[in-house]
């Protein structure tokens, strides 16, 4: 069974990417596991960045256990997941704007971020009314309120679910579909991730037991933030390999710093994956200080 990184190509990864990144490939490792890498490429992509990315992960000592999976290869294994389900009743056409949902959902007694189900009470008349004005997605009609999972670093939790979207309006595969059929095909039973994702765990592994397939056992670390408290992003500065090359560091530096956030004393990827303890690891965000450029 296999652990997992799955990076999407929409530029280059940050030191929070990195770190998250390292975590997955200890938690794989220290298990046992093999570990794979998946580029998210459904969405926006950048040129180079795929290359970029894997070069950086690659730099910092992380190894993966080839091929590396496309998203955009995967098309047919997402229809045929589409397929299954409607098969059994479980998908309906949705025809919602963004506006729409984000009305319902705030209104009273609405669940913000959540979808209430408003095309799945159309009727035949209405849906062929409104197939004429914009292309459907399509969405999974969920027959639980809320799904449990367990999660190594928090325990058991239970999270609301709703009818998620599979297929987009546009014809592409969703993320919380894309995501569960791939891991299930890439024999992933470890899933360690930012914990900005923990909400999607319920959906996720609601959704593949609708598939037959086990969810995988769930680790979501803390993020690294910037010195407002927010989620670090590329806007806020060297944090980047590349933009901290610039300024003088290495990619050992990197590691050091990585290591140190986590409360390992190794400077290596080697000699981090030789200490690794997940009941060690800090429960608390990280806050990274991009470097100042030197002095001219």
């Amino acid at each position: 069974m296999n652990g997992r990184y799955a990076p999407s190509p929409s530029g280059d990864l940050h030191v929070g990417n990195l770190r998250t990144a390292m975590l997955a490939w200890m938690f794989a490792r220290s298990t046992g596991r093999g570990f794979r890498m998946r580029v998210e490429d459904l969405d926006r992509v950048r040129p180079g960045a795929q290359e970029r990315q894997l070069a950086d992960l690659a730099a910092l000592g992380i190894d993966w256990d080839p091929p590396v999976v496309l998203q955009s290869s995967r098309q047919a294994d997402y229809a045929d997941a589409v397929a299954t389900l409607a098969a059994r009743g479980l998908t309906y056409e949705c025809f919602c704007t963004r506006r729409e949902i984000a009305e319902a959902a705030s209104a009273p007694h609405g669940v913000p971020g959540h979808y209430p189900g408003t095309c799945r009470r159309l009727s035949d008349a209405e849906r062929e009314a409104r197939r004429s004005q914009r292309p459907a997605a399509l969405r999974l009609a969920s027959d639980v309120d809320e799904f449990a999972v367990h999660d190594v670093l928090h325990g058991t939790v239970t999270g609301p679910v709703d009818d998620l979207v599979l297929v987009r309006n546009d014809g592409v595969a969703a993320y919380n579909l894309a995501v569960v059929v791939d891991d299930a095909a890439m024999d992933v039973d470890q899933v360690v991730r930012g914990d900005d994702l923990l909400t999607s765990a319920p959906r996720q592994a609601y959704l593949a037991t609708l598939l037959g397939i086990t969810p995988p056992e769930y680790a979501h670390v803390p993020l690294a933030l910037n010195t407002e408290g927010k989620r670090l992003a590329k806007r806020d500065g060297a944090v980047t390999l590349a933009d901290l090359e610039v300024l003088g560091w290495t990619s050992a530096d990197l590691v050091a710093a990585i290591a140190d956030s986590l409360g390992m004393s190794a400077r290596d990827a080697a000699g981090m994956l030789a200490e690794f303890d997940p009941a060690a690891l800090p429960r608390t965000p990280w806050v990274f200080v991009p470097p100042e450029a030197p002095a001219a």
